[in-house]
């Protein structure tokens, strides 16, 4: 196993050296220790791989991830996982805001809480909350699944297309053309099946569906003040 320490190499080598992998390379596992709070720690990978981060890393990790699977033990800063394509990624502790942002596929866990908007603008992406999220999460998001096995701040899922929001706890308040929908025996399969990937334990059964009233995909003068 590849070990790459921070407090010695730079961020810039180890994405190098990740991005420089062949095909077919046998060094798939990777651990990087003393990130202290660094900022684009393993961002663009696109081979399967898996890196462990032991400690807090700053914002944009694992950015535009394709293939691998990134774990943070530790707290991650703005917009972890941001334009994931594929693959995995998961934070052991808190995450700041953003997380998850424009994902268009693959799965990002937060075993903790998450700052503001999390899941902004998502494109495909599931992302899994172990915690509770802050304000606008889910905003303008168009496709993918948000699970919040927590609370959710005020304006959740504000101007949401076609993306659908799980929430288990309270939610302050729901975002323009946000309402909340039936929860059939199909959804509940969904969360169970998404707390499964993310490794969080939780009743699927207890969880609320919101989406889309479809109200604002054309403009409307009646509902101007919502656009």
């Amino acid at each position: 196993m590849p070990k790459v320490d921070l407090s010695t190499d730079t961020v810039r080598d180890l994405n190098q050296r990740l991005h420089d992998l062949e095909p077919g390379t046998t060094e798939t596992d990777w651990r990087v220790i003393n990130p202290m709070g660094a900022h684009a720690v393993a961002v663009g990978l696109e081979a399967s791989v898996h890196v462990e981060i032991d400690g807090h890393v700053g914002y944009y990790c694992a950015g535009m991830n394709k293939e691998a699977t990134v774990v943070v033990h530790g707290n991650v800063g703005t917009g972890f996982g941001e334009n994931i394509m594929s693959g995995t990624v998961i934070c052991h502790g808190n995450a700041s805001q953003s997380a998850g942002a424009t994902g268009h596929g693959g799965l990002v866990v937060v075993k903790g809480d998450t700052s503001a908007r999390c899941g902004i603008s998502m494109k495909g992406v599931d992302i899994v909350v172990g915690g509770s999220v802050g304000h606008m999460s889910a905003f303008m998001a168009q496709a993918g699944h948000l699970v919040v096995c927590g609370d959710a701040g005020a304006d959740l899922g504000d101007s949401i297309y076609e993306a659908t929001i799980y929430v288990r706890g309270d939610v302050e308040s729901l975002g323009s053309d946000c309402v909340e929908k039936e929860m059939t025996p199909e959804h509940v399969a969904k969360v169970r099946e998404l707390l499964q990937r993310a490794g969080i334990e939780a009743d699927a059964s207890q969880f609320r569906r919101y989406g889309s009233a479809r109200k604002l995909y054309n403009f409307n003068i009646d509902h101007a003040a919502n656009y």
